[in-house]
This record gives C-alpha cells, sequence and structure tokens, in this order.
C-alpha cells in the first residue's frame, strides 16, 4: 500500500504526464467524495483497459490520454475485497492527506499497487 520501488520509468512517466492534465478533476472529486461523507479514502483506479472497479471519471481517449481514470473508494475496496477487512486499519495508516496526495490504484498486466502522487502546487 506504499509506493512501490517497482514503479519504473515505464509507468511512472505515462502516469505523471496523464495526471498532470487531470490533477485538479481528481483533486475536485476527492474533495466532493469526502465534503458529502461518501469517503474520507477516496481512491481513483487507473487502467489503460475498462475496469469494473468504481466509475469512470475521465475516459482516455476524450483527452488522449493514456490511461483511463475511474473514481472509487476505500469502502468499496473492502466490499470487493481488494482491501480485506483485517487489513483496513493499515491502509488507512498509510493512507496520505488526501488534500495534499492522490490514491492511484494501478491496473496493468504486469502491475498492480497503490501510487500516492502529490497534487500540483497552485
Amino acid at each position: 500500500m506504499e509506493n512501490n520501488p517497482e514503479l519504473d520509468g515505464k509507468y511512472l512517466g505515462t502516469i505523471s504526464a496523464d495526471f498532470a492534465v487531470i490533477a485538479e478533476t481528481l483533486k475536485e472529486a476527492s474533495y466532493q467524495l469526502r465534503k458529502r461523507n461518501i469517503s474520507q479514502y477516496p481512491i481513483f483506479p487507473i487502467c489503460k483497459e475498462e475496469l469494473p472497479i468504481g466509475a469512470l471519471l475521465v475516459d482516455r481517449k476524450e483527452l488522449v490520454l493514456k490511461w483511463n481514470f475511474y473514481f472509487s473508494f476505500l469502502e468499496e475496496f473492502v466490499q470487493r475485497k481488494l482491501v480485506e477487512e483485517d487489513k483496513v486499519q493499515d491502509f488507512k495508516e498509510v493512507y496520505k492527506d488526501a488534500d495534499e496526495f492522490c490514491c492511484l490504484f494501478v491496473v496493468d498486466v504486469e502491475f498492480t499497487n497503490f501510487v500516492f502522487l502529490p497534487y500540483p502546487e497552485d
């Protein structure tokens, strides 16, 4: 549940490039999920293909991105057993401040993990 050292340039470069384009959208979605008390732990699954987790927020084809961005939250991950109930507290302990960091759940053929990226400063 931490940034994985296996996240090599192949992933980090394409993820960071897309993230720079839509960071404000993700930050606003995170804020709305928290403000509406839907969840204090927003998670943004990203994948190059369709993903059955969360709801599509940004289709990669619409903005010429490499990744589709979805929005979800910890409670859905527990419900789908992507985070086991006995690991919820561990997840919350490593989860970074949602005002400053975006929690991505990267899903690709060779890599699936949580990644926290800092939002760009205004």
